[in-house]
């Protein structure tokens, strides 16, 4: 007999079979592991591998024939068939948004359900691939479970629409750096991968500590996470850019002022800085996405921006290190996983990754100079070069180079310069004198609107 907490069941299974504009739009959404009866889940396996193949709702005499390919036995067998039987013979149509918003809580409902008896497996030492550091992810993945009508954008239909999101303005964290503002037309996004490529000791740890810095004074969140350097020497260098004093010398800034430099910083900005340090190669997604929740449930924090320093010594939360991947697969994925952590909390995403001994030595440093894997500049959004030379040591200021850019046209402003003072962490403009011979800007002459595009032909 089954109970009445079947009958959503029955009627999803009913029209399943009968109501071939409601099978279309909720059969990529259902799975079988949300029926607990086994009549039930039986039956939803026979429709949905109908459908599969035949692209059409099957008849009762079909589903029956393809019920008896499933069963293993004939009392199974005979358990369905008498469910079918019984419960399918009429059909009789509901209201259509009633019964999609009632589908959608089920499966809901189910993936929630199923999602806390996995976390419960893995706790009690039952699961051999699984940690429990997976089990916020499992439970993302249900509580994300939701019925995407969207099939696609109308070219025509929608153009009004279009011409709005072009006018929107968009939520970035803007630099301070006029160069890098234009490259990425006024900052950098959320749900976005943006990767700083450097030989060891060019700079990759500074200009993350420095945009950290300037995040920090636009009121902005900041979780500055470490695979390779300690928190306090974090720390010291975000020091040291705000406080606009050198790291040698802030070891002998007396205590009241430096008491009296931090109170007037905490005046400046609203804004939060957590860092956090994990051992190198230990840390993978679901680490951060467990420090994020954590951090929001202890202490209301909920970073605008993340910084990972850096991507490749980071661990991958699919693969496991050394079996059987190599190193191309293995930096793809955590890159992978690391864009669709920003996505998914909606935050923006900082990292660094190394040149490889060739790009070392160079002096114009391409995509291919990438260390370990080309599957991590096909995954970022935005990657740009740091490169130094001796005569620009001297200068004080560094080479940047974009790689990749989707936020704007790559060759535009391929390559200019910027102001470094390492003793202080920090970068800064250079005259435009000093960009002379490097920057292509690649923009038109025309600035009256009638002149850019009366070129325009259909």
């Amino acid at each position: 007999m089954i109970n009445s907490n079947s009958r959503i069941e029955t009627t999803i299974l009913n029209n399943l079979i009968h109501n071939e504009e409601y099978t279309r739009k909720v059969i990529p959404f259902l799975k079988a592991d949300y029926f607990q009866d086994f009549s039930e889940k039986t039956i939803f396996l026979g429709v949905n591998q109908y459908v599969e193949k035949y692209k059409s709702v099957p008849d009762i005499e079909a589903l029956t024939i393809d019920i008896q390919k499933i069963t293993q036995t004939e009392d199974q067998h005979k358990t369905v068939q008498e469910y079918l039987s019984t419960r399918f013979v009429s059909f009789s149509k509901v209201d259509e948004q009633w019964l999609l918003d009632e589908t959608e809580k089920f499966c809901k409902d189910k993936a929630i359900y199923n999602a806390i008896l996995d976390g419960i497996h893995i706790i009690d030492g039952k699961s051999k691939d699984q940690t429990p550091e997976v089990i916020p992810s499992i439970l993302t993945d249900a509580l994300a479970v939701s019925f995407d009508s969207n099939v696609g954008h109308d070219y025509m239909e929608q153009a009004e629409e279009r011409f709005d999101y072009y006018h929107e303005v968009e939520d970035k964290i803007p630099f301070d750096l006029d160069f890098f503002n234009k490259i990425t037309k006024g900052g950098l996004p959320p749900k976005t991968l943006n990767v700083c490529l450097a030989g060891t000791g060019v700079g990759k740890s500074l200009f993350m500590c420095h945009v950290a810095a300037s995040a920090l004074l636009q009121n902005k969140n900041v979780l500055y996470i470490s695979l390779e350097m300690a928190e306090k020497k974090i720390a010291e260098r975000i020091d040291a850019n705000l406080m606009n004093i050198s790291m040698e010398d802030l070891h002998d800034l007396p205590r009241r002022m430096f008491d009296s430099r931090m109170e007037k910083l905490q005046k400046k900005t609203e804004g939060k800085f957590i860092i956090k340090e994990y051992p190198t190669a230990s840390a993978h997604c679901g680490h951060f996405r467990a420090l994020h929740n954590e951090l929001l449930l202890k202490k209301q924090f909920r970073p605008d921006i993340i910084f990972i320093d850096y991507i490749n010594i980071c661990a991958s939360s699919r693969f496991k290190f050394g079996s059987n991947v190599n190193s191309y697969t293995y930096i793809k994925g955590i890159a992978e996983e690391m864009r669709g952590l920003a996505v998914e909390l909606n935050v923006l995403l900082v990292s660094a990754t190394q040149t490889t001994r060739q790009g070392f030595v160079s002096t114009d440093i391409g995509l291919e100079d990438t260390s370990e894997s080309f599957g991590l500049p096909a995954t970022a959004d935005l990657m740009f070069a740091l490169i130094s030379t001796e005569e620009l040591e001297s200068l004080n200021q560094m080479l940047v180079k974009q790689l990749k850019n989707r936020y704007n046209d790559p060759t535009a402003n391929k390559r200019f310069i910027i102001g470094v003072d390492r003793g202080k962490m920090k970068l800064y403009d250079v005259s435009q004198k000093a960009q002379n011979d490097l920057v292509d800007t690649g923009q038109t002459d025309a600035t009256n609107l009638e002149d850019r595009f009366s070129d325009f032909k259909i």
